[in-house]
Parts: C-alpha cells; structure tokens; sequence
C-alpha cells in the first residue's frame, strides 16, 4: 500500500439526530469508530477535507489512520452515507482493525490492456460485470485495487474470479463459497448490430440489387 491517509478528527458527546444536523450545518461530518473489543467513540470530522480525501479511490481500500486528540486508531471504513442528490458525506462508521487479524474490504479492479484484447480488435466490446469485489487479508497485505489484464481475451471470451492474479496472502470472499461462485468478472462480445449483422445487412442488399437485375422489365 503506497498511500497513507491520516484522518484528524474530534470527540463528540452531544449525539442524536438534532446533534448530527447541527454538525452537517457547521460543515463537519458525525461519524463514529468502533470494534477491536472496545468502545465506540463518536467523533466529528471536517466535511471538506474528507470530501477532498474520497476523490482519492485508494481512500476505500486502504487502513486509515483516526487522530482522535492524543490517541491514534488503525481502521477502515465499514459503511459511508452520503446524501441522495448533493455531494455530501452525511456519515462514516470506521471499524478499528488488528495487525494479525483478517479483515474483509471490497477494492476496486483496474483493467488493463483493454485496447489491444484480440477480442476488442476483431471488432467486439468490452463488458464489465464486477468493477470490485471483496477480499480477505491481514491489514499488511490489503492491496490498493486488483489488476485484471485483458492481453489475451478473444472476441466472446470471459475472465473470470478465478483469473485474477492475487497478490501473496490475500483472497477473494467469493470464491471461499465454492466453484459456483466464480462469477464472471469480464467479457468481449460483438454489439448487438454489430459487425455480423452489418455483413448480413450487406448481403442481403447485394441480393435485392442482383434480384432486381434480373427481372424482366415492365412493357
């Protein structure tokens, strides 16, 4: 993990819904810290600069750092409410996480080689069925986002779970359940009205031209 995110945050103790509305007035985000076998802690966070960190797709998918006055708290973002229509963060439950112990965090796929697939050149399109899946590690081993390389997928072709190349210690939750759960993760395949029908279309103006050719004209 090659980014570091360090949240500054503050104590709260006034809680309830009429607390956290006059929290989102003053511009700070409720949020909460929890797990590891020990209290809860409500905190605020400056909405802002939490907005500014989101643009960054790594903040999901990485341990977060929570500055809580002079105690500082390993964690990762559990679960992110944000409001229907406007761009705002309305809360975020942090669950706190221990070195040796397994965690489980949903992280993005990046595909690579799109462009230059044998499917993409023979004319098909590119469908994406998964763009993140969940993973189980240890906190050292969390990776920032999975890489899915389209270099050899065929027109019609499918990647996949089962072909996307993990890193040492990590596994995908999916898989855990059984072969029937390698889901499709990718996959090339002509457009409907593509190039089979253009041909066909072709075709068969060619043969009402030729049709029309043969017809005995009109006396």
């Amino acid at each position: 993990m090659s980014e570091s995110f360090v949240i500054e945050a503050e104590p709260r103790t006034d809680l309830g819904k009429g607390a956290s509305r006059r929290l989102r007035r003053d511009g700070k985000v409720p949020a909460i810290v929890y797990g590891a076998g020990k209290e809860p802690v409500s905190i605020a966070l400056e909405h802002n600069v939490l907005l500014h960190q989101l643009e960054n797709e790594a903040f999901l998918s990485h341990i977060l750092t929570v500055k809580v006055g002079g105690n500082e708290e390993q964690t990762i973002v559990k679960d992110l409410q944000r409001h229907p229509s406007k761009p705002r963060i309305l809360h975020v439950d942090f669950m706190r996480v221990s070195a040796k112990e397994k965690i489980r965090v949903s992280v993005p796929l990046h595909f690579v080689n799109e462009d230059t697939a044998p499917g993409v050149k023979a004319g098909g399109l590119v469908s994406h069925s998964l763009t993140e899946i969940e993973v189980s590690c240890l906190p050292g081993n969390l990776p920032e986002y999975l890489e899915v390389d389209l270099a050899g997928l065929a027109l019609d072709g499918i990647l996949h779970l089962s072909d996307i190349r993990l890193p040492e210690g990590v596994e995908i939750v999916e898989l855990s359940h059984g072969e029937g759960h390698d889901l499709p993760v990718v996959s090339i395949h002509l457009a409907k009205g593509g190039k089979e029908a253009e041909e066909a279309e072709a075709a068969a103006a060619e043969g009402e031209a030729a049709a029309e050719g043969e017809a005995p004209g009109e006396e």
